[in-house]
């Protein structure tokens, strides 16, 4: 039982991996792209909700595998619902995603705190509970904002979507480096080219939103300037 968990978990975040790198750099809207994300979403979430029942059922790191495994579960799945049409459960699963992430970000901040004051747990330091708990808390956040103020449209929800899906293959990245090391002889465990895949993902990240904020600085300039046109022709 448990052999079979592990490989269907190994199969689901190579799928994950190789899907998301797909969509990551294929032209945006097409029909390859659409067809990735959504294989992206599905084996991610597979893979993470395994590593969590893995973490719990065999005691394998629970303290970092179950919250990470959830935070990138979240991700994906808001990510997902961001780009979906609305439907009339989709206020409810947006306030529970909302409160998971809360959850798992206050967690790891926590543990985080926890390992300052004393040491290491597991051999691994603060700072990755740091991160991933500001990532948990800056997601819920974003959660709220669009609870209180309504459906987002245009660059703003283009950005949510892509952060969140860019994150969790960060995340799936993260992992796979991790891992790599034990399986490569030495001389090729060189640091920078290990680090490559993560920065791609994230060098791509950094590159698309800082398009859409321009984006969304632009339209009000290009609005004001209709309208100014408009009155002229008007007068």
């Amino acid at each position: 039982m448990r052999m079979t968990v592990l490989a269907v978990h190994i199969v689901a975040a190579s799928l994950g991996i190789v899907s998301g790198y797909v969509a990551l750099y294929v032209a945006k809207g097409a029909t390859l792209h659409r067809t990735s994300g959504r294989l992206f979403v599905y084996a991610m979430v597979t893979m993470s909700l395994l590593g969590v029942l893995i973490s719990a059922a065999w005691s394998v790191s629970p303290a970092t595998n179950i919250p990470v495994g959830l935070l990138t579960a979240y991700l994906v799945m808001t990510a997902l619902t961001t780009v979906l049409p609305r439907g009339a459960g989709s206020r409810r699963l947006d306030l529970g995603l909302m409160l998971v992430a809360l959850a798992v970000g206050l967690f790891m901040l926590d543990f985080g705190v926890q390992v300052v004051n004393g040491g290491k747990r597991h051999g691994i330091p603060a700072f990755p509970f740091f991160i991933f708990g500001t990532v948990a808390l800056l997601g819920s956040a974003g959660d709220l904002r669009m609870l209180r103020s309504g459906v987002l449209d245009g660059a703003s929800r283009l950005s949510r979507h892509v952060w969140r899906m860019s994150v969790a293959l960060l995340i799936a990245a993260l992992s796979f480096t991790v891992q790599l090391p034990k399986y490569l002889p030495a001389s090729l465990r060189i640091p920078a080219l290990l680090a490559l895949p993560m920065l791609a993902v994230l060098v791509t990240m950094v590159y698309w939103l800082w398009r859409l904020r321009s984006r969304r600085s632009s339209r009000p300039t290009v609005v004001a300037a209709r309208h100014a046109a408009l009155v002229t022709e008007v007068a």
